[in-house]
């Protein structure tokens, strides 16, 4: 018989503190002014009401501006962010979470609240502060 596991919600192991940056600030500026690496991501803020969260990923940044040699301080975020992203709701169960990541072919995804940005989960988080915990409950 299988083990039931209690449930676990992206809000508990999500990584609360991220940075936002505005699309037009420059992949220097950008890098300069980041203050949690760990989240490996930058949030890119809405133009407007009606408009969608954006991100880039640290591996956005290797593949669309190292490796093709462009200039970090004439690069703007929103020339190679992701828009819109897939966002996951905070009460959603990471299981779930995991196999949303899995089909779309995802490492990361903000958690959204109310319109608002509230997190970012990882494999990592769900793995390290998610499987790890089951068998502690």
């Amino acid at each position: 018989m299988r083990k039931k596991h209690p449930l676990i919600q992206v809000r508990q192991v999500m990584k609360t503190k991220f940075d936002v940056v505005d699309g037009m600030t420059t992949v220097q500026d950008a890098l300069d002014t980041m203050r949690h690496v760990d989240t490996k991501a930058l949030i890119v803020k809405k133009r407007h009401e009606n408009d969608e969260y954006g991100m880039v990923l640290i591996s956005d940044i290797a593949k669309k501006v190292l490796a093709v040699d462009h200039a970090i301080e004439r690069t703007n975020i929103y020339e190679i962010m992701s828009k819109p992203v897939i966002t996951v709701p905070p009460d959603m169960d990471i299981r779930y979470c995991a196999r949303l990541f899995d089909r779309y072919n995802l490492s990361r995804a903000p958690v959204v609240e109310h319109g608002e940005v509230i997190g970012i989960v990882s494999f990592t988080d769900m793995v390290l502060h998610g499987l790890c915990n089951f068998d502690k409950n």
